[in-house]
């Protein structure tokens, strides 16, 4: 299964702050939820893990990431990954393209990713992946600015990114705010 998603967040940093820590794998993965490096190959190549959890499958990858090209001057990265599943059910290749602007006082990071998913996870089906990686997608970006605003990287683990559980939560609370009276307006 392949899957292309484009994202885009304004955070409250400038772009030089913003640029030094997303080209730092390391800063990265300590605002992904599952992600680990465990070990850098070269200047622009590491190792680690990522582990997710979609509906009722929770798997492991272990591989590589690194930066295909760097663009200090203009604020853009290119970076490919590959990982297989740790007990062999699958593997997911990764092409991600990162681009930064000023944006009134913070600046604006436009990600697009290219995603090839293979094996137990692909049969699982697009909406609960993609509804997985928004999720993740958005706790990064609430570590991300929490690491921007000097804060530390989160020590406690993310919230389930179970689909199915976040749809039944969100489910829920909606819910709750028609039987309160509340707007489903945030």
């Amino acid at each position: 299964m392949a899957l292309k998603i484009e994202q885009t967040v304004v955070l409250e940093a400038s772009p030089e702050r913003v640029w030094a820590l997303l080209t730092d794998p390391r800063e990265v993965a300590s605002c992904l939820p599952g992600a680990a490096i465990t070990e850098q190959v070269d200047d622009r190549t590491w190792r680690g893990t990522m582990s997710v959890k979609v509906g009722p499958v929770t798997t492991k990858y272990r591989g590589t990431i690194g930066f295909e090209r760097l663009d200090a001057s203009r604020w853009e990265a290119d970076v490919v990954g590959q990982g297989q599943d740790v007990k062999g059910r699958g593997g997911a290749a990764l092409r991600m393209q990162s681009r930064l602007q000023p944006a009134g006082s913070g600046t604006e990071v436009r990600v697009t990713f290219e995603v090839s998913i293979t094996g137990l996870l692909a049969q699982l089906g697009r909406g609960m992946i993609e509804g997985v990686s928004a999720q993740t997608f958005r706790q990064f970006v609430g570590a991300l600015q929490q690491r921007l605003a000097g804060g530390p990287a989160p020590e406690s683990p993310p919230e389930s990114l179970d689909a199915l559980a976040l749809g039944a939560r969100a489910m829920g609370q909606a819910v709750k705010r028609f039987l309160g009276g509340e707007s489903d307006k945030a």
